[in-house]
């Protein structure tokens, strides 16, 4: 009987690792790329913004 309780430390084992297993791997929802690609046409804008800045001054100077 005390090797069928030890048989169970292992089997109590196998089954949080295939429930862990199936948690972590679950397909999540994507939130997509839009506010990305925002952030990223905001940076883009603010260097090009930028850059114009920089070549007017040297122009001037």
């Amino acid at each position: 009987m005390a090797a069928l309780a030890w048989l169970l430390i292992p089997l109590m084992a196998a089954i949080g690792a295939g429930l862990w297993g199936s948690w972590a791997g679950r397909n999540r929802k994507a939130a997509g790329d839009g506010v990305e690609l925002a952030g990223y046409t905001r940076f883009r804008e603010a260097m090009e913004k930028a850059e114009a800045r920089e070549k007017s001054h040297s122009d001037a100077v």
